[in-house]
């Protein structure tokens, strides 16, 4: 067998390079993708016009990243392959709350909040209590969870977008469970906004027929001693936007309801349950 490069055995000669002391998950991660890459381009008779578009638009994608901007993840997010990732790595027992993408948009050390305090300081949106209880999968409230919150504003922005109009940790906030395991705070219903388009990847959007926009949504970190990290949202439920959210964030069992307040404090009223998974679950 010929030991130099051909179509039929492009992937096995760029493989057999490799040295011996290759890290084994790097000499298996880079196998696989060596793989499937070539295996697209000769399933897909890649031309070199595609090839070099796809080259610059790797490159500009590249260029338009910085500190404020991933436009990578961007990318990912949009064609799905940040939620595959997800997918993959929380995968939980029947029951548990599923978890969904982080976001470019939590900020670190928010600020520590009484329960059933406002994190709404900017005056904007209608108000909207959001509440419920943290338990475990036998249904025993978690005393000690910590719930980092962060939604985006009555304009769709959130206030690391808009630093020199949002007042600091507007819509953010973390509340700490007592032993019934319930949390409330009064936010915004949020809304609806599109991502970043103005880049690479909003341009592959447009030419694919599709909009760059997320459904309303209410950000949760949920923390506890003795269970795994939870990372998701609750959607608001009519939203027209849930079954094409760009980065196909939504799941069924996040969809919460966001009912209409007549004699009460705030205008909105959202409940929601979060059930944790032990970090010794079986799978």
């Amino acid at each position: 067998m010929s030991k130099y490069f051909s179509e039929a055995r492009s992937a096995r000669a760029v493989n057999a390079r490799m040295g011996p002391s290759v890290n084994p998950r790097l000499r298996e991660v880079m196998a696989c993708l060596v793989e499937h890459l070539h295996a697209f381009a000769k399933e897909i008779h890649l031309t070199q016009q595609e090839w070099e578009l796809a080259i610059d638009f790797l490159t500009r994608t590249g260029q338009i990243c910085g500190d404020e901007r991933q436009e990578f993840i961007l990318l990912s997010d949009a064609l799905g392959f940040s939620m595959l990732v997800d997918a993959i790595n929380n995968r939980r027992p029947p029951g548990a709350t599923e978890s969904t993408v982080f976001g470019p948009f939590h900020v670190a050390e928010a600020p520590e909040r009484a329960m059933g305090e406002c994190i709404a300081l900017d005056g904007k949106g209608e108000s909207c209590l959001f509440h419920g209880q943290v338990f475990d999968l036998q249904g025993k409230p978690v005393e000690r969870a910590r719930i980092d919150v962060w939604s985006d504003n009555a304009d769709g922005f959130y206030d690391v977008q808009q630093p020199a109009i949002q007042p600091k940790w507007n819509n953010r906030g973390i509340f700490t469970t007592g032993p019934d395991g319930r949390y409330s705070f009064v936010g915004i219903k949020p809304v609806s906004y599109p991502i970043p388009h103005d880049g690479p990847v909003g341009q592959l959007l447009q030419r694919l027929g599709r909009h760059p926009y997320r459904p309303a949504h209410m950000h949760f970190l949920v923390t506890a001693p003795g269970f795994e990290k939870l990372v998701t949202h609750t959607f608001v439920g009519d939203d027209p936007y849930l079954a094409s959210d760009t980065v196909f964030g939504v799941k069924e069992t996040l969809i919460a309801p966001f009912d209409r307040v007549d004699d009460g404090e705030t205008i909105w009223r959202s409940a929601f349950d979060f059930l944790l998974t032990p970090t010794d679950a079986p799978r």
